[in-house]
């Protein structure tokens, strides 16, 4: 078979795979910088080819209730934002979590808080992985690093979202979203038929068919008790995706003394600190988390039994957020030490060098 290589922005990635994974519908509002997801969308035009619904909606709360729809019915459907704009929605993404619905967020984050800037951030972790909305729930979150991760995660996250009828987000800085880079597109998938729909997904509701009463979604229940159950029932499916979903890589860790902890952005400017450190003698290796939530809790815990290892430290373009994940890995075995970037500026490898020497050594 071959390969279609093709030279986009991220944010362009994220849309042209989704037209190719069967995504029934898109709704979304412009936000930089990730305008270009829904604005490729429209330029691609694939309600003309497949019959995906592109739909600009009149706000951030209208596009994710409009996801609620349509993933209430079974829909392959995704809406994208970014920091501010993903604030608004995170009622809906509640809604989504408790009728256990699967759907794709996309939030390309730029620095806050308030309107901040439209410079990239990683200051949303605290937002998607420990939910940002109300109530005891948890999104499967991917962190991508490259354009090409972009498209992966888009294919994956539909993929896992389904798998365990729960939101799936992509959480992806602004620096991944306007970059450029050569990206392999996944093929195309078919959009589910409604006899589809029914087999996949039998808890779906969708008009009043002949066979059957449509099922009924919502996340209300009147019942403490009855509430309870659900609660506990969530619990159990967020401890099988975390024995089952990590994602990571790791880089040099096999003789590392002192092992960065990173994603996205801060991870590519990690793998070339770590270069640059061994060039100076200093043993550094690198574990990049591609999925946030669930956390590679057990990996990072495991490095902290070793007794090569001296040290950790969480490099992140905030003020300080997975370092809380990784000290929690480690559990007072080791050092953790944190730098950070703010305001939209993204740390330089002399930079985290220069941090591994002040705070581990």
């Amino acid at each position: 078979m071959n390969e279609e290589i093709k030279l986009m922005k991220g944010n362009e990635a994220i849309a042209h795979a989704a037209i190719r994974c069967g995504c029934d519908g898109y709704f979304g509002y412009p936000i930089t910088p990730q305008s270009e997801i829904m604005e490729t969308l429209m330029e691609e035009q694939p309600w003309k080819t497949t019959g995906m619904v592109v739909l600009q909606a009149e706000s951030e709360v209208a596009a994710v209730n409009m996801v609620y729809g349509g993933a209430g019915c079974g829909k392959r459907v995704m809406t994208s934002s970014s920091s501010p704009g993903m604030s608004l929605k995170m009622e809906g993404v509640s809604y989504i979590a408790g009728a256990e619905l699967p759907c794709l967020l996309v939030n390309v984050m730029r620095g806050g808080p308030g309107l901040g800037t439209i410079q990239p951030s990683q200051a949303d972790y605290f937002q998607a992985v420990k939910g940002g909305g109300h109530g005891d729930y948890k999104v499967i979150t991917l962190a991508p690093a490259s354009v090409q991760e972009m498209a992966d995660f888009t294919k994956l996250g539909f993929e896992l979202a389904f798998k365990y009828r729960n939101p799936a987000m992509i959480l992806a800085d602004g620096l991944i979203g306007q970059m450029m880079e050569k990206v392999i597109l996944p093929p195309f998938t078919p959009r589910f038929t409604a006899e589809e729909i029914s087999k996949i997904s039998p808890w779906a509701t969708y008009g009043k068919p002949a066979s059957r009463e449509p099922n009924v979604i919502t996340s209300l229940e009147l019942e403490s008790k009855d509430m309870e159950a659900r609660n506990l029932k969530f619990q159990a499916k967020y401890r099988e995706i975390e024995e089952k979903e990590v994602l990571y890589e790791e880089m040099n860790c096999d003789d590392a003394e002192y092992i960065l902890v990173a994603f996205g952005s801060s991870a590519r400017v990690c793998q070339k600190a770590v270069e640059t450190a061994r060039e100076q003698g200093i043993k550094a290796g690198l574990i990049r988390p591609k999925t946030l939530w669930p956390f590679p809790t057990r990996l990072i815990e495991s490095y902290a039994n070793s007794a090569k290892v001296k040290g950790f430290m969480s490099v992140e373009m905030n003020a300080g957020q997975m370092v809380e994940d990784v000290q929690l890995a480690v559990n007072g075995k080791k050092k953790v030490a944190f730098f950070g970037r703010l305001g939209g500026i993204v740390p330089t490898p002399d930079e985290v060098v220069d941090a591994i020497k002040e705070k581990l050594f």
